[in-house]
């Protein structure tokens, strides 16, 4: 789901060779569900081993990430923990979606419907905890540093880059690590380079969103930004107030200036909605503003080529060739990058 402000935020597109030295923080669950929305058959069931268990995810995880490591990003996974029970609402309208698109689905495979089944399969999709687990695992295998976050994945990422001189963005396709203070998102990253269209092929570039350029283009500050988001729908109060969209949610926040007076001028539209759909604006802020973060460290390790086989060849049976095919290619960038390392002396 995910906060819906595209149409008002400033970005601009950037060249992977831009990002080449830099560190930055994933948000976890967001890219893996990329994964496995992305990464599948034809008919739309996505990438499974001889036993039936899903491996999109694991697929988008070595790929993916070695095709980036080799433009020279450096890559932070950042998990979610614990979520804030305000989000159960967010977990019943997703579940309500997957029902839906599996009754549909369903209904596309009995008449044979291969684009329907794609398209609703995709609705289906769902990490569990095994899923998550062996996606830290293959990870850490890659070397590539796992934080497991407090609470949301999103926050803990933006706070790194707040805090940390090292880290330079935050990677997402949602909108809600500016709320939480990113100073820069990038979007566009995990996901594959082409996208098909009915006219055919376009290519895909990253785009990076700095917080800074926001508000200077919006005339807004980080209080009115997470103000704006929850008038028009975040995770924590989905459908946000009837009536109020992205254009309409800047004219009031810039209007009325502080919370208080946002909201007040909004009461009696919060106060019509029906009593699942409304929301304590106070506790959602709070949670942007100050969202449960931890002061976490990182640091880059040994890839471990027996690991990546295990997980990948032995236990998933992915094709050992070209498994071998990506680890070669990781030895010869750590060769390079030790190389280049050792001109800096001379």
């Amino acid at each position: 789901m995910g906060l819906n402000i595209r149409d008002i935020i400033p970005r601009r597109e950037v060249e992977i060779s831009e990002l080449s030295d830099k560190i930055l923080c994933v948000d976890a669950f967001n890219a893996l569900y990329q994964f496995l929305s992305t990464i599948r058959q034809p008919d739309g069931t996505p990438l499974m081993d001889s036993k039936k268990r899903i491996t999109s995810h694991l697929s988008g995880i070595f790929y993916r990430n070695i095709n980036l490591i080799d433009e020279g990003i450096k890559l932070v996974y950042v998990f979610d923990g614990k979520a804030p029970g305000l989000k159960a609402k967010t977990y019943k309208i997703r579940q309500d979606v997957r029902d839906l698109a599996q009754e549909r689905y369903e209904t596309a495979k009995e008449e044979a419907d291969v684009m329907g089944m794609k398209r609703y399969s995709s609705q289906m999709l769902r990490l569990d905890d095994e899923m998550i687990a062996e996606s830290k695992e293959l990870l850490i295998a890659m070397g590539i540093p796992v934080i497991q976050a407090p609470s949301e994945g999103e926050a803990q990422a933006a706070h790194m880059v707040r805090v940390n001189s090292k880290v330079y963005a935050s990677v997402s396709q949602d909108y809600d690590s500016l709320l939480f203070g990113a100073s820069k998102l990038i979007r566009n990253l995990t996901v594959s380079r082409k996208r098909k269209t009915y006219s055919g092929y376009i290519e895909i570039k990253p785009e990076i969103i700095e917080l800074e350029k926001v508000f200077n283009f919006l005339e807004i500050n980080l209080e009115q930004l997470i103000c704006l988001g929850i008038l028009v729908g975040t995770d924590y109060n989905p459908k946000g107030i009837p009536g109020i969209g992205q254009k309409r949610a800047l004219e009031i926040v810039k209007r009325y200036k502080v919370p208080y007076e946002i909201f007040k001028s909004v009461e009696e539209q919060m106060m019509s909605l029906p009593e699942d759909d409304r929301f304590d604006w106070q506790e959602i802020f709070a949670l942007f503003y100050k969202p449960d973060v931890s002061n976490s460290d990182f640091e880059f390790i040994q890839f471990d080529e027996d690991k990546i086989k295990d997980i990948l060849v032995r236990k998933h049976d992915f094709s050992e060739e070209r498994v071998q095919k990506q680890i070669d290619k990781l030895k010869e960038i750590k060769q390079k990058n030790q190389q280049k390392n050792l001109g800096k002396w001379f």
